[in-house]
């Protein structure tokens, strides 16, 4: 494959190419906050286009009443605003930029919601149609406004910011443009009135505007755009194939860690340098070819090292590669790190070693155009020697004797049945034995097969045979060609076979995480899908896995109680569950238990503990098996949670329809009971007056019958303010009011139906205000007198209203001298149709305490309730309190 091939643009690529072409244009105008000068560095930018002939329109452009950007619009053609209802509205005309399709349009406020009745709610979905009809379009935007910083904004200036934008239409933008200013100069525009006109200004610079708040903004407004500038780099390197090189734009680290007991110490500087430089930082180990020779001690250091740089921030990988140099360059090269840290032994002649080149003479070699830190590793500790267990694979002694066997039979056979045999050709047969070991038995047995060749090959059939010696030169030659091509060969199937080891392991795992996933998406329960991951991590791993989930007491339980061969410690097990941490083998906590407990964690939540227990005692030593246990640790826990958002899913639809068909049934039997409830509350009124008298015998009667009426009254208004909250646009009609003479209020209208009850208040000397809407404030303490009424004697003991005002709010608390709340349920009292006692004889379905608190909610306050030290139940409202502006009447 030649350059130009692998230059050429794919079908896709020049589809999308395509697309682009009849695609407009969308430059952006970032600031940290309004006054910066985004909108008059865009028209600066139009009068400049204008006067190079640019078609160019101002579809929307928010002056504020600021002369100087006023007069930035003079000489710009304006698009007339959208008219509506015989009015002028303040919008952008969509249809009459789309008629007039001007090469480029100016669109100010991208964060903006549309009046209703606009083709989009949004306007930056105008912008998205202009662009799809080939406009270029020119705006503004204020970094706040991005919808992934709204939390982020919000905890720094502690206001909510309403309008929003979606990030990937902003990263989809083809230029961006900071506008930027400090923090002194903007407030010094705001003093001179060039940002707010008026007094806006004044409460912008108390509010919003401080100093703090503004360093924070444009801190966020350059690192984000330094974020897509960054974006845009790589993407350019990407497309024109320049990813053999590193830019320098960042300080990004690459950290290479060896079993060295120094590489904790290379670690922690790197980690350091990093927090200082603002950067981040990548640490890698290599497995080459010689790391299946490492100890197990040695192994397990390495997954600490690597563990340690990913709780210090590391992005953590293990490469496989039987070239080390060669791996560290192409990582560092693929995600653009400029800067490798490696460690130095305290041997400094270790490092150019005579004979070989030491792993900084090879990166500098390798890549010159990287940063090379060489930093101290400390003493080394001396540890006792381990001998590995190795493998059949591992095993010289037995590469040797086949390297001996394969010697002796083809000397065997060539000197007694074909004596007459070439010794030249004879030379490729055992070559051939050389390669068969070396593909066989590794590296050290093909070396031994080259020189045991060479000396049976000078002992049998070179003249004088039966000795070690050479009559002619031209042996020598031979000879030493035949070694060379030995021990060439050797290296190469060394390396083939640990390439080909090295696929095998990576297709077993795709192939068992393929399989994990498969079988996972098709369960839909918690216990299958724990009983799929625990069989495929014990077969995976060659281990004992049992995965145990919580019960409904938060219990853990084995999924199969009957079949479980474990005993774990209780007391681990739910610690492990609690914490979300790893413990037992193989880790920091209690490492000398002889299983291993992995929380099934997804985000915060953790659905269960997997514990393992390895039958081979280096199953788990690989930091590459590591990973893979964390991988199906992770797959099982977002099956979990999947299936968790489901049930969780269908449960709340189930109650949202439910709550909605309780409230039609509601509100329309309200409707139709209040008609004839008003007709007979009117019966029962004009019944009293005619037979007013009290002698009357009826008067009993109807009394009684009054007061039932006025109680159906009273809960079919309950019912009906609670559907007409709940419903959608609802607004509350506030007003300044005293606190005092809606008490007052609502004890005559509790007087009226209990002529005998006793309130006794306790109001403070001062009018305390409060802004609520007054027949709403009035229905919940109509509500919480007649609950004191029923439930707490208060016919037979006075009711106490203490109301205590601060700055913050005001508290008025309610309270009788009856039995009390029933333990456990204060919070359960203001649910809809709950009551404290449900079999009582006391009419009622509960809907009171349940409006008293929407009704609060609504205002910005909260109510709870709690048993009364001196005995009796007291309920407390809080409302905010807020200071009256001007004089109120």
């Amino acid at each position: 494959m030649t350059a130009d091939d692998v230059r050429r643009p794919t079908p896709e690529h020049l589809l999308l190419e395509s697309q682009r072409a009849t695609r407009g244009k969308l430059k952006i105008y970032l600031g940290a906050c309004a006054g910066v000068g985004k909108t008059w560095a865009m028209l600066q930018e139009a009068h400049r286009l204008q006067e190079q002939g640019v078609d160019i329109l101002v579809g929307i452009a928010e002056s504020h009443g600021r002369v100087g950007t006023q007069a930035q619009l003079e000489g710009l053609p304006l698009l007339p605003r959208q008219k509506g209802r015989g009015k002028l509205y303040d919008e952008f005309d969509l249809d009459g930029a789309l008629q007039r399709h001007p090469t480029i349009i100016l669109v100010d406020e991208l964060a903006h919601t549309n009046a209703p009745g606009s083709r989009h709610p949004k306007r930056w979905q105008d912008v998205e149609e202009l662009l799809e009809s080939g406009i270029d379009v020119f705006t503004t935007l204020n970094i706040q406004h991005l919808d992934s910083l709204n939390d982020v904004v919000r905890g720094i200036t502690g206001i909510q910011v309403q309008e929003t934008l979606p990030d990937p239409f902003f990263d989809h933008a083809d230029e961006v443009v900071l506008v930027d200013i400090s923090p002194d100069d903007l407030l010094e525009r705001l003093k001179e009135g060039n940002v707010y006109v008026g007094d806006r200004a004044e409460r912008a610079i108390e509010n919003f505007f401080r100093k703090g708040n503004l360093f924070a903004l444009r801190e966020l407004a350059l690192r984000r755009t330094a974020e897509r500038v960054d974006g845009q780099m790589r993407a350019w390197r990407e497309g024109r194939r320049l990813a053999d090189r590193v830019w320098h734009t960042n300080d990004a680290l690459l950290v290479c860690v060896k079993s060295d007991v120094g590489s904790e110490k290379l670690i922690r500087v790197a980690a350091r340098l990093a927090n200082r430089l603002g950067c981040e930082w990548h640490a890698i180990n290599v497995d080459t070819t010689s790391y299946r020779r490492r100890s197990r001690e040695q192994r397990h250091r390495v997954l600490q090292h690597l563990r340690l740089a990913e709780k210090l921030g590391a992005v953590t990988a293990t490469l496989s590669d039987t070239d080390r140099c060669t791996a560290v360059v192409r990582y560092a090269r693929e995600h653009n790190l400029g800067k490798i840290i490696i460690g130095r032994p305290p041997n400094r002649r270790s490092l150019f070693k005579f004979g070989s080149q030491g792993l900084a003479q090879q990166l500098a070699r390798a890549a010159p155009d990287l940063d090379l830190l060489i930093t101290a590793c400390g003493e080394t500790i001396q540890r006792p020697k381990v001998i590995p267990k190795l493998d059949w694979e591992s095993r010289p002694w037995k590469g040797c004797f086949a390297a001996v066997f394969f010697c002796a039979a083809i000397t065997a056979f060539f000197n007694f049945f074909l004596p007459q045999f070439s010794p030249i050709n004879l030379v490729m047969v055992y070559l051939l034995g050389v390669v068969l070991t070396a593909l066989k038995f590794g590296r050290l047995p093909a070396v031994f097969a080259s020189i045991i060749n060479i000396v049976v090959f000078d002992w049998f059939f070179v003249a004088p045979t039966g000795q070690l010696g050479i009559s002619d030169a031209q042996y020598a030659v031979t000879f030493s060609v035949m070694l060379g091509v030995g021990l060439l060969i050797g290296n190469l199937t060394a390396s083939l076979r640990y390439q080909a080891r090295v696929a095998r392991s990576r297709e077993k795992r795709s192939t068992q995480l393929y399989e994990l996933a498969s079988e996972l998406s098709q369960h839909s329960a918690m216990s299958d899908i724990a009983l799929a991951g625990q069989k495929a991590i014990s077969r995976a791993f060659s281990a004992r896995c049992e995965i145990w989930l919580p019960n409904e007491q938060n219990t853990l339980q084995p999924i199969l109680e009957e079949a479980s061969q474990l005993l774990p410690d209780r007391a681990i097990l739910h610690w492990c569950f609690e914490k979300g941490q790893a413990a037992g083998a193989g880790t920091d906590t209690l490492p000398g238990v002889p299983y291993k407990m992995i929380p099934l964690l997804s985000g915060s939540q953790c659905f269960g503990v997997a514990i393992l227990t390895t039958i081979e005692s280096h199953a788990l030593i690989s930091p590459e098996q590591q990973r893979l246990l964390d991988t199906f640790v992770l797959l099982l826990a977002s099956a979990q949670q999947r299936v968790a958002l489901t049930q969780r899913e269908q449960l709340s639809r189930v109650t949202i329809e439910r709550e909605e068909l309780r409230n039609t049934l509601l509100s329309a039997l309200s409707h139709d009971l209040r008609t004839p409830l008003t007709v007979l509350f009117a019966q029962v009124e004009m019944l009293t007056l005619e037979l007013g008298h009290p002698a009357e015998p009826v008067m009993e009667q109807l009394s009684a019958l009054r007061e039932q009426t006025l109680a159906m009254v009273r809960l079919v208004s309950n019912i009906l303010d609670m559907a007409r909250i709940e419903a959608e646009g609802f607004h509350l009609n506030t007003d300044w009011l005293s606190v005092e003479e809606i008490l007052q209020s609502a004890r005559e209208s509790i007087e009226r139906l209990f002529p005998d009850v006793q309130i006794d208040f306790q109001c403070p000397e001062q009018v305390v205000l409060i802004r609520g809407e007054g027949p709403l404030l009035e229905r919940v303490f109509i509500n919480l007198f007649e609950n004191a009424v029923k439930y707490g004697r208060g016919r037979e003991a006075p009711i106490s209203v203490v109301i205590l005002p601060n700055e913050q709010q005001v508290a008025v608390s309610i309270c009788d001298q009856g039995p009390g709340l029933p333990t456990n349920e204060t919070v359960s009292l203001f649910t809809k149709f709950s009551r404290g006692k449900s079999e009582s004889t006391i009419p009622g379905v509960g809907m009171g305490l349940a409006i008293c608190k929407t009704i609060t909610e609504l205002h910005g306050g909260h109510i709870h309730a709690e048993n009364s030290p001196q005995g009796g139940a007291c309920f407390t409202l809080n409302l905010p309190a807020t200071t009256p502006q001007g004089d109120v009447p």
